[in-house]
C-alpha cells in the first residue's frame, strides 16, 4: 500500500495532527487545509482567517525552513515552526508532498513503526560509525550520553521527536522529559496524531556528544596528569 493511502486510512481513524501541523478537510470548499495548530481556529473563519494563503504543496519548504524570528531551522523537528499562514491542497497525494517538506520521511517512518518493521540504531552503533573529527565522540561515558539526552533533546530543547534509540541494544536511556516524550506537540493522545520519531541520533547530538567525550577525556587528564 502506497505512503498517500496509508495517510488515508490514518486521517479517515481520526488522526488530524503531525507535529506542529493541523490537518483538516473539507474547509470552504477545499479538499484539505493545513495550518499551525495553533492557528487551527483561524483556518475556518472566512477569507481563512486572514493567513497568509497558499494553493498546492510548493511554499512546503520555505515555511518549515525559517522560524519566526528569521532564525534556520536546522532540524525540521524544532519546535519552532512559524504561525499566519494556511495551505489549501486538493487530494491526499498533494498533502502527503506538503507533509513530507514539513517533516521528511516522518510518515514513512511512522508507518512502519505501526507495523512493527522500523529499524532503530542504538547510540553506540551510530558512534562507532564516525570518522575523522567526530570519531572522538565514540568515547563518550555512557553518564555522559544519559546527561546528555536530558540536557540536547525533548520539547524543553525546541525537539519535537520521540526517542526510540538506546545507549545500547542493552543500555535504555534513563527516565527524564527527553526519554518519555511522545513526540506529539499538544499533548493529543495518539489516536489522534502521527508522533514525529527519532529512529537514531541526529548530527546535532553526535557533535555534542564529541564536545563532551572531549571534556571527559581532558578532565581525566587533568586528575591524573603523570
Amino acid at each position: 500500500m502506497s505512503l498517500t493511502h496509508e495517510l488515508r486510512n490514518l486521517l479517515r481513524s481520526g488522526v488530524h495532527r503531525i507535529g506542529e501541523l493541523e490537518i483538516q478537510a473539507d474547509v470552504y470548499g477545499y479538499p484539505y487545509v493545513i495550518c499551525h495548530h495553533l492557528d487551527a481556529e483561524l483556518s475556518t473563519e472566512p477569507a481563512l482567517g486572514g493567513l497568509d494563503h497558499h494553493e498546492g504543496p510548493e511554499a512546503a519548504r520555505d515555511l518549515s525552513t525559517y522560524s519566526e524570528d528569521g532564525s534556520y531551522r536546522f532540524a525540521k523537528g524544532q519546535t519552532n515552526l512559524k504561525r499566519g499562514w494556511v495551505m489549501t491542497l486538493e487530494d491526499e497525494a498533494e498533502l502527503r508532498q506538503a507533509l513530507d517538506q514539513f517533516y521528511p520521511a516522518s510518515l514513512g517512518l511512522d508507518v512502519a513503526r505501526r507495523k512493527g518493521s522500523l529499524e532503530v540504531e542504538h547510540l553506540r552503533d551510530k558512534l562507532n560509525r564516525q570518522t575523522g573529527m567526530y570519531r572522538f565522540a565514540r568515547s563518550i561515558s555512557d553518564a555522559g550520553a544519559q546527561d546528555l539526552v536530558r540536557k540536547v533533546c525533548g520539547p524543553a530543547h525546541q525537539c519535537a521527536r520521540r526517542i526510540l534509540w538506546q545507549i545500547d541494544a542493552e543500555t535504555p536511556l534513563e527516565d527524564s522529559e527527553a526519554s518519555r516524550y511522545a513526540g506529539i506537540p499538544g499533548d493529543l493522545p495518539e489516536t489522534e496524531a502521527i508522533p514525529l520519531l527519532c529512529r537514531e541520533a541526529c548530527n546535532h547530538f553526535v557533535a555534542e556528544c564529541r564536545k563532551v567525550a572531549k571534556a571527559e577525556f581532558e578532565a581525566k587528564q587533568a586528575a591524573n596528569p603523570g
